[in-house]
């Protein structure tokens, strides 16, 4: 969780440069897109692995399971970012066709900046559910799960639709970015808080031995 919680803080940082309006020279902002885009694939890679972690395939917080995490979310950072700066820069020329270069779309970016977090996302959501309401027995947590599920939605709301009207609205000096950070922030403080409800019996109790799920 404190890995999530770090990558969420990169994003958090790639976010001013990006959506932020902040003055940047064009090549500097593109590098900061494509640190953005591939830190929020990596994020999503670790929140979603660690909806694994209570099913105790790999004993929590050894250096195994932490390095395999790291690894793999490391692979995924470097591999995204690698493509979104060939398709800002144009290294290859293999991203960034005629058609991309002149309608400004590109389906790889799209499906890894796009569909490939929601697919993680969706998959720490059922692995979560399930441990939750099958293997612990709880509904309390899940209230907490499904809070942080509705608020990201608010962000992308925002985001993807009331995003065109607030700028019209405001002659351009705001936009839906605003929101979209401050409910994802949100949703992630939910996030936070539903991890903590599961684990609560792991911290240390003087004579009192773990038994969350993640014990």
């Amino acid at each position: 969780m404190q890995l999530f919680l770090l990558g969420y803080i990169i994003v958090s940082i790639c976010e001013i440069f990006t959506v932020g309006g902040f003055p940047l020279d064009s090549a500097v902002r593109k590098g900061f897109v494509a640190v953005h885009i591939a830190s929020i694939v990596a994020t999503a890679w670790i929140l979603m692995l660690n909806g694994l972690v209570g099913y105790q395939l790999l004993d929590d917080g050894t250096p195994m399971s932490v390095g395999l995490i790291l690894i793999s979310a490391a692979v995924l950072f470097v591999g995204t970012g690698y493509i979104a700066l060939d398709h800002a820069f144009n290294w290859t020329g293999y991203f960034s066709d005629a058609e991309v270069l002149q309608n400004n779309r590109s389906y790889s970016l799209y499906t890894l900046y796009q569909l490939v977090p929601l697919v993680f996302l969706f998959v720490f959501f059922c692995l979560e559910t399930f441990l939750v309401v099958r293997v612990l027995g709880e509904r309390k947590p899940m209230v907490y799960l499904i809070s942080a599920v509705i608020l990201f939605a608010i962000a992308q709301v925002f985001q993807y639709v009331i995003s065109v009207h607030i700028c019209n609205g405001t002659d351009g000096k705001i936009n839906g970015g605003l929101f979209e950070t401050l409910f994802t922030l949100l949703s992630v403080v939910m996030i936070w808080v539903f991890w903590s409800s599961i684990t609560e019996d792991d911290w240390p109790t003087p004579g009192v031995g773990g038994t969350g799920a993640y014990s």
